[in-house]
This record gives structure tokens, sequence and C-alpha cells, in this order.
């Protein structure tokens, strides 16, 4: 792994000769770094930072790929090649990437790992097709008792869940009976968003998705669970999102700073499920991504929406699915305009006994 010290240029030998002006000797130390490291074959280069981007099981270390990038003009061109938003190249390079939208052909496959024992879901990128796969972690979340309510802390360290860590981003509460939800940010999602002004919702430190941004607890998102007294059957989902826009997050060279309008609003409902007569039970094609029959399986489509066109949303394209595939393993799906943590916090809401609705 390059470090910045591993890459740090060695002291200019002492040689023969006169020796030239200051400004000529930084001159020569700079064209000899540039040359040192430049003369690297491009296959190479784009392998090595290739392999620290994608390395590790965690985040990778800003300090190591920025290490990289601050070698020489290469390696700096190098580094651009391979950091792409989400929405390119369905990848996650630095923490800002979970809050900016997925590719909107294909989803970015996911996993979530459960503990029962200490409440806590460990999100991860799926490296490969197998559920086995060990993938490349994203976030964690942990159910804590807050009065009458729950919430979800959610954050970019799995040892590290507490509100005023600089590793939070973010936090999901319940209502009393877990039919309700409402989803915070850490930072404003646009210019001019309102910190939310409830005790539970107090000012915290996170600096790690953008230290220059004020950190608090903005609303970006609720769900809703619908009441189904009459008889048993699949849970109605209804989550109206602030979802970031792909457009704005590409041109902006900054994406973590927030956006300069409010993004809109985004509706999404379950896509309801079939009766099959065979297995008497509810079913929905998850194409091959599921494999147990959970109650929590679900998957959401756009509603309708005034500002498109036919005034209707697409209800056939799958925007975000989630469904069990072992005893505390799921599979979490998701594309665009949702990002992975608006997908995460929408599927943590699926967790637990939800009175009246199924």
């Amino acid at each position: 792994m390059f470090r910045r010290r591993g890459i740090r240029s060695e002291e200019i030998e002492e040689g023969e000769g006169e020796v030239g002006t200051a400004e000529e000797t930084g001159e020569g130390e700079e064209e000899g770094e540039e040359g040192r490291w430049g003369r690297m074959l491009p296959e190479l280069l784009g392998e090595i930072v290739r392999r620290v981007e994608a390395g590790g099981e965690r985040w990778p270390q800003r300090k190591d790929f920025v290490a990289c990038a601050g070698a020489c003009r290469r390696w700096r061109e190098a580094a651009r090649a391979i950091v792409r938003p989400p929405c390119e190249t369905g990848s996650f390079t630095f923490p800002a990437s979970i809050k900016e939208p997925g590719p909107r052909d294909s989803p970015i496959q996911c996993f979530i790992r459960r503990n029962k024992n200490n409440s806590t879901f460990y999100l991860y990128l799926g490296l490969t097709e197998s559920f086995t796969d060990k993938g490349k972690f994203l976030l964690a979340a942990r159910r804590f008792k807050h009065g009458a309510h729950a919430q979800y802390i959610i954050s970019l360290d799995a040892d590290d869940l507490s509100q005023g860590s600089n590793a939070y981003i973010g936090k999901l509460r319940s209502n009393f009976f877990g039919t309700k939800f409402k989803i915070y940010d850490s930072r404003p999602p646009y210019n001019g968003a309102k910190v939310s002004s409830s005790r539970a919702s107090r000012r915290v430190a996170s600096k790690q998705i953008s230290p220059q941004v004020p950190a608090g607890n903005f609303i970006i998102g609720q769900v809703s669970y619908k009441f189904n007294l009459l008889k048993r059957g699949p849970r109605r989902m209804h989550c109206t999102l602030q979802c970031p826009s792909a457009a704005q997050d590409t041109a902006e060279e900054d994406s973590s700073k927030p956006k300069a309008h409010n993004p809109g609003v985004t509706v999404l409902r379950n896509k309801a499920p079939r009766w099959h007569e065979h297995l008497q039970c509810w079913c929905l094609n998850f194409h091959g991504r599921v494999t147990v029959a959970s109650v929590k399986n679900f998957q959401l489509v756009a509603t309708a929406d005034a500002s498109q066109p036919s005034g209707v949303g697409d209800e056939e394209m799958v925007l975000l699915q989630f469904g069990k595939v072992g005893d505390d393993m799921f599979t979490m799906d998701f594309r665009q305009p949702l990002s992975a943590f608006q997908a995460f916090a929408i599927c943590l809401t699926s967790f637990g006994t939800k009175f009246a609705c199924e």
C-alpha cells in the first residue's frame, strides 16, 4: 500500500559542478520527481491506482488514494480517470459517494448482514454475484430505544455507532407502532435546508463526509406502512424522498457541497405481489436475488409524478428491492434516483413487527 511517506522524493545527492539558484534547484527537483514516477508504464500505473482504490474490506483510507494522486501529474490523471460517481461506475471510492444516486440502467447490488444480539446491521457492496461474497463495507446501523420510539444510528464506522461520532452520517426514527419513519441526513441536502428543531435531532459532529458543511439533522425522507385491519396480507409501503440529481452531481466539481436548490420530491410505493394458488403465498419476481419467503421482502417503484410529461411514474422499473437469502442475510439492489444511504435507510424500516400492517 502506497502511503504519503512512501512516495516522497529522495534527497538529491550532492553532485559535481556549480550549484544553481534555489529557483533552478526546485525546478530540477520537480522535473526529477515527475520523471521518476511518470515514466511508469500506463498499464502498470492504472493497475496500481485501481488496486489502491479497491483495496480493503472497508472504506479505503483517504490518505492512501490521495497520496497516489499527489505523486505527480500522471498519477493524478490516472486517479481522476478511476474515481467517478456511482451513477457511472457503480462503485464507491469516498464516503461522499454513498449519498450520490446510483446508475440508471442497472442496479448496484449490495447485501445487509444482521446481528440480532446487538441489533446491528451492516451494509456491504457486493463484489460478485455470489451470496457468500465477503463484499466491501459501506455502512453500519444500530437500533436504539429512545423513549416510546426506536431509532437507527447510521455510521461509516462499524465500531463507532454513536450520534456524536465523526463517522455519524444520519439516522432513522420511527413512531411508537413502527409504522412511520423519518430519515435524517447529517448535512443539508441543499442550500437553505432547515435543521430539525427536535431535541432528538440536536446538532452533532459529522466531519468525515464534508468538513466544510455544518452538521445537524435534516429530514430528507419519510416512509410509512399502511394499516391492514381487515385481513392479513403483504405490507403496503409509501415513501417520499428528496433525491439527489445525477446530472447535477456530475456537473458540480465538489459533490460534497450542498446543492443550490431543493432537489424535489420522489414518491415511491411497493410493487403489489400476486397470489400464487399452488404455493399459497404472495410472490414477486426478484430475478434470483431473493431465495427465502419473508414479509420483509419488497420492491419499490415510482408512483404518479406531476412533473413528468405523462404524469405517471414507471411502475415496471424497480428502483429498490430488498429480500431475504438467509437467517441474517438480505440483498439490497438500488438504482437512480436513490443513493446507497437512502436505500439502506428504507430497508431498515422493514425490520421489526408492524402492528396491524401484515
